[in-house]
């Protein structure tokens, strides 16, 4: 039983499902120069574009198109299946946008995607950027056990006296605890470029993605997260996708940044 309103971290932070069935790979090697303009980077045939495609058209009838905030509201319906999601995403920064172009530079600069767990790593794309992706949980062994503070909470302050926050997208999508971490590195002086936070759970769920936002406010980090008990892995990776996403289309003259 975990402390934290977290999944067992011991039983799934070896693997997990990717953000959702269009962000996966589906096995065939067809090129993606076979395929139209983007509908979602982890489409590779046909068939799994028109798939995407089409969710992507229906979820654009629900969810305002205007906006680079809009796009991470359209995803996380997306993600979710619930086209009242939208309405429970927050966003620090000078306006809604600004996460999300934070982001988009940052993967454009090739900077560290570093998630919580093995789950949310699992999830993001490995199409439309050269990040390297890697996972706080399996650092920070000896603090946790000093301490009892979560294996996650431990990763986060491991991670960060090596300073491999500053800059990076951080990402929690799993344990709160983690996110609490990440606040008081934040509060002590760390810079990420943005951070994407979803964790999810009745215990300190809600209240953490609460302090990272006041933190983050008072600091001037750049976050995107989301109100209520409700979040999770998946959505963590999903709206990280996006910001892959946006950036490919600064890439390609699409957007303007």
């Amino acid at each position: 039983m975990t402390t934290d309103g977290a999944t067992p971290e011991a039983s799934r932070d070896g693997g997990g499902e990717t953000a959702d069935a269009d962000d996966a790979t589906d096995g065939d090697t067809n090129s993606e120069d076979d395929f139209e303009e983007y509908a979602d980077l982890g489409a590779t045939t046909s068939n799994a574009m028109d798939i995407a495609e089409t969710s992507m058209d229906r979820v654009r009838e629900l969810v305002p198109d205007e906006t680079l905030a809009d796009r991470i509201r359209q995803k996380s319906v997306h993600a979710t299946g619930d086209p009242e999601f939208q309405h429970l995403m927050r966003f620090t920064g000078a306006d809604d946008d600004e996460p999300v172009r934070a982001g988009a530079r940052a993967v454009l600069d090739e900077q560290p995607i570093v998630t919580d767990i093995t789950m949310v790593k699992a999830g993001i794309t490995g199409r439309g950027h050269d990040c390297p992706v890697q996972k706080a949980i399996g650092n920070g062994a000896e603090l946790a056990a000093e301490t009892g503070m979560t294996r996650t909470a431990a990763s986060v302050l491991e991670l960060d006296k090596q300073g491999v926050y500053d800059g990076a997208i951080a990402v929690v999508g799993n344990a709160p605890t983690a996110a609490l971490a990440l606040a008081d590195c934040i509060e002590d002086g760390t810079r990420p470029a943005v951070v994407v936070a979803t964790p999810v759970g009745f215990v300190k769920a809600a209240e953490s993605r609460e302090r990272l936002r006041e933190v983050a406010a008072e600091h001037g980090v750049p976050t995107i997260t989301n109100v209520g008990r409700r979040g999770g892995s998946g959505l963590a990776a999903g709206l990280t996708n996006e910001l892959v996403h946006v950036a490919s289309d600064v890439r390609e003259g699409e957007v303007d940044i």
